[in-house]
């Protein structure tokens, strides 16, 4: 199993945000549920469709997603002396 094969982006299923494939369950809101303290058995008992996979896979999403990103510092303006 790849997080491809559980993770779905349609544009015309949720405006093209990553779902949980076969549902409208977003990846955002399994990450969110969990960063709130939800545990996996309080996901899967609220959407019955879930399954313990697809709560991996949105995870394993997530890792992958940050893993290629990219991040540009930009130094601070400095603020222009007056003469």
């Amino acid at each position: 199993m790849t997080v491809t094969d559980r993770i779905e982006i349609n544009p015309k299923v949720s405006l093209g945000k990553p779902v949980i494939r076969g549902t409208r369950i977003p990846v955002e809101l399994v990450l969110r549920k969990l960063s709130d303290g939800a545990s996996e058995a309080d996901l899967l008992d609220a959407y019955p469709r879930l399954t313990r996979e697809d709560i991996q896979a949105a995870i394993g999403y997530a890792a992958d997603t940050l893993a290629h990103e990219e991040t540009v510092l930009l130094e601070p303006l400095r603020k222009r002396s007056k003469r």
